[in-house]
């Protein structure tokens, strides 16, 4: 039977773990008193008796378990993602072969919302609808931005260098857009 007072207290840190002090000078559990028994682990560690098991040499079928452990989670994503395309296929050819195929004159003509179609098929687009696009990213780039900087601007320590940064980013939107504005792009004519 080993005690704390047969062994030095720096080979009991060793095995234990801990020391037989806490932070504030309480002792530490379980060496609260000169006399304690010490856990059986670390008696056997001071005495030298315990030594680690000798490692076994992995067999095939030690491999075989690990490598199916470790793709077993990949294994179901698999089978979901070959189902899936699985389900589309059938979908697409079961659409094939069970629709109607009758070709007429009338079904083989441009479609155009219901209106029949009048003069050449090219024809020129307003180029005046490309302002909604415009205006469309301006604005969506700033609210993609704008929202993720809202959120961290709330936090300690990032106020005054976003804020900063924020307005240079506000600053590069803005210029471009006026730019566009004093050169007329921003008309409806």
């Amino acid at each position: 039977m080993t005690y704390v007072t047969d062994v030095p207290e720096a080979t009991i840190v060793s095995a234990v773990g801990f020391s037989g002090h806490g932070a504030a000078g309480s002792p530490a559990p379980g060496l609260d008193r000169l006399g304690d028994e010490v856990p059986t682990h670390a008696a056997q560690v001071l005495d030298g008796s315990l030594t680690p098991p000798a490692a076994e040499p992995a067999t095939a079928h030690d491999v075989v378990r690990l490598a199916a452990d470790y793709f077993d989670g990949y294994s179901t994503v698999g089978l979901l993602a070959v189902v899936g395309v699985l389900f589309v296929t059938v979908a697409f050819v079961g659409g094939r072969l069970l629709r109607p195929v009758v070709p007429t004159p009338e079904k083989l003509l441009t479609y155009e919302c219901g209106v029949d179609p009048v003069g050449e098929g090219w024809a020129h687009t307003q180029v005046r609808y490309y302002v909604y696009a415009f205006l469309y990213v301006i604005f969506a780039v700033d609210s993609i931005f704008l929202f993720p900087w809202a959120t961290v601007f709330a936090e300690p320590g990032f106020g005054g260098t976003t804020l900063v940064e924020m307005f240079v980013f506000l600053g590069f939107l803005t210029v471009g857009l006026l730019y566009a504005w004093k050169k007329g792009v921003l008309e409806w004519t």
